[in-house]
């Protein structure tokens, strides 16, 4: 396992990083909240309580870490530039969130982001912790199926929940992440993202984003679901056999993304699609938007399920959150598990 940070926003500091990293972080915040002015060493010396020799250590600890940081005599220092990395201060300097990312995890590298939120969950993690990391050594997609998780490039995350509603609406979890990601994608890159069926973000017919949720759960009573969600974002190029199924956000725009910005725009957008449907229990309105974004419905479909494999066209969705899809003998089949390919997307043709 990687280096780990955890920070909650409750707390006056950061746990249990230790005092050097925990006053580096504290500077990385001041030059954070004053981009646009310079800040004097004795000034942060004078807010912290430490020397201005410190101070001048700490800004080049930072600045090996590639911050950007300039410093002028009788001025002090200036944040200029950020480096692209998933930093617990950077993450926290963008949330707007009141309950999810309050604590969070942050790893170098790690086997499974959605396997170290259960442990969190299990051990009475509270709603809203974020598990993040730089790299996934076994990131893992719907199906069982392995997701590529390159360091340094994307967004790896898993978010643990604890819903009031009851397990049988547990899809709808994966439809308010979806919409939360199209949006948060269109807003911050201005890109056209759409969604495949149940679980995946799609951008010129290739597939950016997936999302997993797991659940523990009684008959009644969710006690804890881990939302996953893998995307690409900076990443450059993809092995042969991908290149036709997936994309990045890099590779649609032709620019770098800001990941925290984009994790913490995705974190906002969840948040507030999800308490209004705990408060009202109205999901009526959230899924006509998915529908709307939904490019599955009306167009070909092959399903493979574990009773057989069919083609035909996708319909509509349930309440429920399964697809409705007629086959060519025209019998109407719900599907809430299983392989949906669309045709021409995804490399299906």
């Amino acid at each position: 396992m990687g280096s780990l940070f955890f920070i909650s926003r409750a707390m006056p500091a950061l746990v249990p990083f230790g005092g050097i990293i925990r006053m580096k972080a504290k500077i990385q915040e001041i030059l954070l909240k004053n981009q646009d002015s310079y800040v004097s060493g004795e000034e942060i010396s004078r807010r912290l309580g430490i020397s201005r020799t410190a101070v001048w250590k700490y800004i080049n600890n930072l600045r090996e870490e590639g911050f950007g940081i300039k410093s002028v005599p009788n001025k002090g220092y200036r944040l200029e530039k950020i480096p692209d990395r998933l930093d617990p201060v950077l993450l926290r300097h963008c949330l707007l969130t009141r309950k999810l990312g309050q604590a969070i995890e942050i790893h170098e590298a790690i086997d499974s982001t959605n396997t170290r939120a259960k442990e969190l969950a299990q051990t009475g993690a509270p709603h809203g912790t974020l598990v993040a990391a730089e790299e996934q050594i076994k990131g893992r997609g719907r199906l069982g199926r392995s997701w590529e998780s390159p360091p340094g490039t994307g967004i790896w995350m898993s978010l643990i929940l604890r819903p009031s509603f009851p397990p049988r609406f547990a899809p709808r979890i994966t439809v308010i992440a979806a919409l939360a990601a199209v949006k948060a994608i269109s807003s911050i890159t201005g890109l056209d993202a759409a969604i495949k069926w149940p679980n995946d973000i799609i951008i010129n017919y290739r597939k950016v984003c997936g999302i997993l949720t797991e659940m523990q759960a009684d008959p009644d009573l969710i006690e804890y679901a881990v939302l996953g969600m893998g995307i690409n974002v900076n990443t450059e190029s993809f092995p042969a056999e991908l290149v036709n199924s997936a994309t990045s956000l890099y590779l649609e725009s032709g620019a770098r993304t800001d990941r925290c910005r984009l994790l913490a725009g995705i974190l906002g957008f969840f948040e507030g699609i999800y308490e209004k449907y705990e408060d009202t229990g109205d999901f009526t309105d959230i899924l006509k938007e998915y529908k709307e974004r939904c490019i599955t419905l009306g167009q070909r479909v092959r399903v493979v399920s574990a009773s057989g494999e069919f083609e035909g066209i996708a319909e509509g969705l349930t309440q429920d959150c399964e697809l409705i899809v007629v086959s060519d003998n025209g019998m109407k089949h719900t599907v809430l598990s299983g392989d949906v390919s669309v045709r021409g997307i995804c490399g299906y043709v």
